[in-house]
């Protein structure tokens, strides 16, 4: 893809300086919480899902503890930063498009911010880790990222390319849409009182519509005069990230059993499925993954 000239945004905030880094981490065996506990949460944030930090919380029955970022004003990523400003011309197009969508349909849109961090950092849902991969806390509404991530999803996760990198954001983004709609929430609140299957089932459906709503971005962005340029392979390198990172793709490789009722984001052609619907349609409504319909 080509982001040549394209706008960067305001919204980024370069904490790899060290401030909130090192220690602090996730801590193993409170509240009864083990190891296994921990690869399970882990294993969410390398697959873009939910936060590994509310999963934590959810394991140990509880919230993750609320943590303080540094004070002070966050710093721009240096200008010579190529990744950086790539990261931000991305989310700078998520907020052109999100904020003329919103707009239509009579709504405001607030734009999230991005924190880059390195190793690990503290965040409004508990202290966030580069192992998780990316995420979004909604409880402050930024997204996290370790640019290092990138590294692993050309080396270990096989979905390499500029486009794939795009699509991390994008569908983080889609998160921070879910949340802004009240969606997220409402998912929320309805945990508690189901099965852990249904549990399982409502992740499906909100992480399948996060990466619709990634095609949406992709769509309209597309369309936007202003917008950056797909080029040949572009679209492969998403569909490609997508399936490398379903619930079935990812037990097979691990070895284990392929068990869709444990599926909390959904199998490779689910994920590619719902990536193009938004992709092709642009539609916001299109993809209501709650509607109950088959995934």
């Amino acid at each position: 893809m080509r982001m040549d000239g394209q706008e960067e945004s305001s919204n980024v905030e370069d904490r790899r300086g060290g401030g909130g880094g090192g220690g602090g981490g996730i801590g193993i065996g409170r509240g009864g919480l083990g190891v296994g506990s921990i690869v399970i949460a882990l294993v969410a944030g390398w697959i873009f899902g939910i936060n590994p930090l509310t999963v934590l919380g959810v394991l140990e029955g509880g919230g993750p503890a609320p943590q303080s970022a540094p004070a002070g004003p966050a710093p721009a990523p240096p200008a010579g930063d190529t990744e950086a400003r790539f990261v931000s011309q991305v989310l700078r197009s998520t907020e052109q498009v999100w904020d003329e969508l919103f707009v239509a349909s009579g709504q405001r849109y607030q734009a999230p911010r991005l924190v880059l961090f390195r190793g690990s950092y503290p965040t409004a849902c508990g202290r966030g880790e580069a192992a998780m991969g990316p995420f979004y806390c909604p409880g402050d509404e930024k997204v996290y990222i370790d640019l290092s991530f990138y590294d692993t999803m050309k080396r270990q996760l096989g979905a390499p390319g500029d486009f794939a990198q795009a699509y991390v954001i994008a569908h983080e983004v889609g998160h921070h849409v879910q949340h802004l709609l009240g969606l997220t929430e409402r998912v929320d609140r309805m945990r508690g009182r189901v099965s852990q299957a249904q549990q399982n089932a409502l992740s499906v459906r909100l992480e399948l519509q996060a990466d619709c709503f990634a095609g949406v971005w992709a769509h309209h962005s597309q369309r936007r005069g202003a917008g950056w340029r797909l080029e040949d392979g572009d679209i492969e390198e998403a569909l490609n990230a997508a399936s490398q990172i379903g619930d079935d793709r990812l037990q097979g490789r691990a070895g284990g059993a392929v068990r869709p009722e444990t599926f909390t984001h959904g199998s490779s052609a689910q994920r590619v499925e719902w990536f193009k619907r938004g992709l092709q349609s642009g539609s916001v409504p299109g993809c209501n993954t709650f509607d109950g319909a088959r995934l």
